[in-house]
């Protein structure tokens, strides 16, 4: 396999080739050079709010397929343990509940919520035992906006990651935000991840592809900004459109600011409304399909109310043009294309990124 080279001047760049999309040696590539590196929204944190809370998951099922437990433990803390037991490997938490102990159903090894080793029967004679071999691994745990997220073996912190989010958004109040179940919906696309994202990451579509998002916002003052490992869309509110009240001495104050459109390496996306948050997570399911989760959170006493018709009617029109892309990434008349140094920043920064871990 060549490696991936892309220009660092976007007015000489090409695209990530096609291969990239199709080549299932290239997916298998990004599981341990780019998911395993960066970090992971997991659950909220009201899902582990008080002591004793347990909940287990598997992190991006068929990709990292790795089995992991967020725990509450009584020092108050919470934590992301590994959920293998260190005795021969069998998953210790099965469901979601309240615990003392993290105790494994097979031979009886128990840990405390931290993941330290705690007891285990019949190992009296065993030589140098325990040691931290047998404590469950602890992961690297972030919380923000009331969110958990998890790493493997991040390339930095995830403060390090969003510290322009939380700057350039610091005015709002995202300590109040509250889950909301309506627009809250998974859907599966026959794609890429990687295109689902290409799509997200530029507005250049927009007045071909969403009729109503052209009609809400002032293309016109559509704008990117690009970061170290994120990178944001501002869209300027359309003639009676919502936006932000942004206060004096903020960046933005005296713009109609729409939408604060942020990506963060590699696969979310944090929209940022007047109303509140809608967060989406791509996560790949195989070489071209992939889920994408959308959540919805909203401020406290938002006066603004969101639209789920809008919401969908946008996401149909998006999956049926990654769709279309991802059965053009067969031609053998298609090898990679260019990047529109004005409307595709965002693109080219991911792909640069991209080219880089792996």
């Amino acid at each position: 396999m060549a490696s991936l080279k892309i220009h660092n001047d976007i007015r000489q760049a090409n695209t990530l080739p096609s291969s990239f999309y199709r080549d299932p040696a290239w997916f298998e590539r990004t599981k341990e050079n780019i998911f395993a590196r960066t970090w992971h929204y997991v659950a909220d944190v009201a899902a582990v709010s008080a002591p004793g809370q347990v909940l287990p998951f598997t992190l991006l099922d068929g990709v990292l397929d790795e089995p992991l437990v967020l725990t509450h433990s009584t020092d108050g803390r919470r934590y992301c343990l590994s959920n293998v037991c260190t005795h021969r490997g069998k998953i210790v938490v099965e469901s979601a509940g309240k615990m003392r102990l993290l105790s494994c159903g097979y031979h009886g090894r128990c840990f405390r919520l931290d993941g330290s080793f705690r007891s285990m029967p019949a190992f009296e004679q065993v030589e140098n035992f325990p040691s931290r071999e047998d404590d469950l691994h602890q992961l690297p745990y972030e919380e923000w906006l009331g969110l958990g997220f998890v790493a493997l073996d991040p390339v930095c912190s995830l403060e390090e990651m969003t510290r322009p989010m939380r700057e350039r958004l610091s005015w709002l109040p995202l300590d109040t935000l509250e889950f909301r179940a309506e627009g809250s919906v998974d859907y599966e696309v026959n794609t890429h991840w990687a295109l689902y994202c290409d799509n997200y990451l530029e507005g250049f579509h927009i007045p071909f592809v969403h009729p109503a998002l052209n009609q809400a916002v002032d293309f016109a003052q559509y704008a990117y900004e690009v970061y170290p490992y994120c990178n944001l869309q501002t869209a300027v509110a359309g003639e009676g459109e919502p936006y932000f009240d942004i206060p004096p001495g903020a960046a933005d104050h005296g713009r109609k600011i729409y939408a604060y459109y942020y990506w963060l390496f590699p696969n979310m996306m944090f929209n940022f409304y007047p109303w509140g948050l809608s967060l989406n997570i791509v996560e790949p399911l195989g070489p071209d399909r992939t889920r994408v989760r959308f959540r919805t959170y909203y401020f406290r006493d938002t006066p603004f109310e969101r639209s789920a018709n809008n919401l969908h009617e946008t996401e149909m029109e998006d999956e049926a043009v990654v769709e279309s892309v991802q059965r053009g990434m067969k031609s053998r008349f298609y090898r990679q294309g260019r990047f529109s140094p004005s409307m595709e920043q965002g693109v080219h920064h991911f792909h640069r990124l991209i080219a880089d871990f792996l």
